[in-house]
């Protein structure tokens, strides 16, 4: 997988070490020359592009064009949010990345604005802090598809309502467009067919549109 990271900090030059294990094509952009020096040191297996990554001329030097991925991790959400439209929009990237360093300007970090994902650490830190705190309420994961659809976890304490029942019950007590993706029991995966049945501790994993959340979480706690 070709990925171009925008950005060789902490951050930029780390996420090149952990792809590099995968054995990515990783290309990292960079435009301070002490940064610049600095990251051709720590990732020699990485090609280094100088330049301002979001100039067009420079993403196509660096390869935008045949990218797969592209991670826009500056410490600018000017720059993040002006290389994410580029990407999607410009060079039609199929997956960007981008990182939100102002937790104020989470809001602008949309598909419309060529992001698949956001990293925001304030976010993330918040919604760990919510997991210790709300045992066995739904959690949210992660978003896909551009944000239409959100893959959440319900983890079945005892004493459910819920425990017994089949996964195709539980399947047509949820709203429509949402579905058991996944069971994780005893730290296995467990193929999720509508007669298998649910077992306290269970860790199922749904998938459903992104405006149904809240109407999923209501469905499931009314079988508690």
């Amino acid at each position: 997988m070709k990925v171009i990271i925008i950005g060789g900090g902490q951050v930029g030059s780390y996420l090149a070490t952990l792809l590099q294990k995968e054995s990515n094509d990783i290309t990292i952009i960079e435009n301070r020359n002490k940064k610049y020096d600095m990251v051709r040191t720590e990732q020699p297996n990485a090609r280094i592009v100088m330049g301002n990554g979001s100039d067009p001329k420079v993403l196509e030097e660096a390869g935008i064009e045949e990218a797969d991925v592209v991670a826009a991790v500056t410490g600018e959400d000017e720059t993040n949010l002006v290389v994410s439209t580029l990407a999607r929009m410009e060079y039609g990237v199929n997956r960007v990345v981008a990182r939100v360093n102002n937790p104020k300007n989470a809001w602008l970090y949309t598909p419309q604005m060529g992001v698949d994902i956001a990293l925001n650490q304030a976010e993330l830190i918040a919604r760990l802090v919510q997991e210790e705190v709300s045992v066995g309420d739904l959690i949210t994961l992660m978003e896909i598809d551009r944000g239409n659809f959100t893959v959440v976890e319900k983890i079945v304490k005892d004493g459910l309502n819920v425990i017994g029942m089949k996964v195709g019950e539980l399947n047509d007590n949820m709203p429509e467009d949402s579905l058991v993706a996944v069971i994780i029991r005893d730290g296995k995966i467990i193929d999720p067919t509508v007669d298998k049945v649910i077992m306290v501790d269970d860790k199922v994993i749904i998938v459903c549109q992104t405006d149904l959340v809240d109407e999923l979480s209501f469905e499931l706690d009314k079988l508690k």
